[in-house]
């Protein structure tokens, strides 16, 4: 039997599989990390620690398993979207911390493209917009406020391709992440362009040449590191790509009108296509699998997992202080059962979840949390039931913007990621989208996506048995009429606040509290 590892190196977390030909888990594991915020809107992961949770990981599954190194025969890496890219020196050293798509920092460098950038020819070249998100913001950020790193700077990397160097020592980037970086790439021509690198002032030379598939092979295990991972010298390293697409490709979703909602820190719902419009505010980036034809077209919340997380440390202690007392196993599943017993639209709370800003469809950094509607009746339930609500709306606004212009979408919606794990947000999701809810039986996400490249960049399955992945798809929920009925009254008004509330947002700004 022959064997691969997939990695999926996460805002929070690494995690890495070791997988058979017929895409049976022989071992995993993870190790968690946490993001530096040394500001507002900031956030920012040194590769170091990233490269440390993948050797960690990896030397794990290989010693759980117990499979001869000789029988694995390929590792591949996804990796959460590295906004700016890691910029190396000369000698591949890191030179800063990697901006991360989290970061918001970068406003006054989409204010200066918005004033100096054509506009409608980046948006032709590129398929994408202009936002703090977008990685190539990132970068004039860089070279704005950080010259002296800027001006030592060899290449930009993303995440996956960094650590593939340090695997195999070859530097490549594959077209998921190439296209993500959004600004620099031209869709159609599957390559970097020349034409908008020059108008933004971002030299050529910091784009790697060597552009590849997610599931080519980039270059060769090197000794030292097979050392150190229990492995054999001369191991394929398999490029990868970003973890939105490759979890995407691991739930089965490669052809048009499929389409998945990936939800853990953040969310990402995204969909096949073969072309993308710019102006329907959504991001597109060449797909992980069959990248020369298809895209990968996709908008998402900047905090979903973590507005939940935000909420439970900051408000729930006395949940957390009974769940300990009760026995329960995880706090949520006491917040779940109190917030279950509330009634569709939280008694007239709701939540928008722009807690770092927000990506699509309103694109906008100045955006920020809030709570409406709130009155002495309601409690903690009703809050966490409002956050639960609040970010499943921001799913069907991105679903909505991904619906115009485009071929119609499967009854099907699949949801992976950590909030698969909760029935009451699979229900209310299931509610206000209209869509059946399935999730994945395997539980495992981007990094089994990963092991599937692996295999198939390595020839140990085909292209047939990629395109329908390794997963078995568990439904999990279905609308239900009259949740629906007070959803979609209730959507009206959560599309009507962030309008009427975004001037209010803008001035409390903590940048404009000084």
């Amino acid at each position: 039997m022959d064997y691969v590892i997939g990695v999926d190196i996460g805002t929070q977390s690494t995690k890495a599989l070791l997988v058979d030909s017929t895409g049976a888990i022989v071992a995993q594991h993870a190790h968690g990390y946490q993001v530096d915020t040394p500001k507002p809107l900031w956030a920012e992961q040194w590769p170091d620690v990233w490269y440390q949770a993948v050797i960690d990981c990896v030397r794990e599954v290989v010693s759980k398993g117990g499979v001869p190194a000789a029988q694995i025969k390929a590792i591949c890496v996804s990796s959460l979207y590295g906004g700016s890219g890691i910029p190396v020196d000369e000698a591949m050293q890191p030179l800063h911390p990697c901006l991360i798509w989290m970061d918001r920092r970068a406003t006054d460098e989409v204010d200066w493209v918005k004033r100096q950038i054509d506009l409608e020819r980046l948006h032709a070249i590129t398929s994408n917009g202009v936002d703090s998100y977008y990685g190539y913001t990132k970068m004039l950020w860089l070279k704005n406020h950080q010259a002296a790193v800027w001006e030592r700077t060899r290449y930009l990397l993303p995440p996956n391709s960094y650590i593939n160097y340090l695997l195999c020592g070859e530097v490549a980037v594959d077209h998921s992440s190439a296209g993500n970086i959004g600004g620099v790439y031209d869709m159609a021509a599957r390559g970097w362009s020349a034409e908008m690198l020059a108008a933004l002032g971002i030299p050529a030379r910091m784009m790697p040449k060597r552009l590849v598939d997610s599931s080519e092979v980039v270059g060769a295990l090197l000794p030292h590191v097979a050392e150190q991972l229990g492995l054999a010298a001369g191991t394929k390293v398999v490029a990868g790509g970003v973890d939105a697409a490759v979890a995407t490709l691991a739930a089965g979703v490669s052809r048009a009108g499929q389409h998945v909602a990936m939800i853990g820190t953040s969310m990402c719902w995204g969909t096949i296509r073969q072309h993308a419009d710019a102006s329907h505010g959504l991001i597109s980036m060449p797909h992980v699998f069959n990248s020369q034809h298809d895209l990968y077209v996709f908008g998402g919340a900047i905090t979903a997992g973590a507005s939940v997380s935000w909420f439970r440390d900051a408000f729930c202690q006395a949940d957390i202080d009974d769940a300990q007392r009760q026995g329960y196993a995880d706090v949520h599943q006491l917040m779940e059962e109190n917030a279950a017993r509330v009634p569709a639209g939280a008694d007239g709370v709701l939540f928008l979840p722009y807690l770092m800003g927000e990506r699509s469809p309103i694109w906008d950094a100045g955006a920020s949390g809030a709570f409406l509607g709130l009155n002495l009746y309601h409690g903690r339930a009703h809050l966490y039931r409002a956050v639960l609500e609040g970010v499943s709306f921001a799913l069907k606004h991105n679903i909505d913007a991904g619906s115009q212009g485009a071929a119609t979408l499967d009854d099907k919606l699949i949801v992976v990621g950590g909030a698969a794990h909760s029935p009451l947000w699979m229900q209310i999701i299931a509610d206000i989208t209209g869509y059946q809810v399935y999730t994945i039986a395997e539980n495992v996400e981007a990094a089994l996506g990963a092991a599937l490249l692996a295999a198939l960049g390595t020839g140990l399955i085909s292209r047939e048995t990629a395109q329908q992945g390794w997963v078995t798809l568990v439904p999990r929920s279905r609308p239900q009429p009259d949740a629906s009925a007070t959803y979609r009254r209730v959507f009206g008004v959560y599309r009507d606040a962030y309008p009427a509330l975004q001037s209010l947002m803008h001035r409390l700004r903590p940048d404009r509290q000084q």
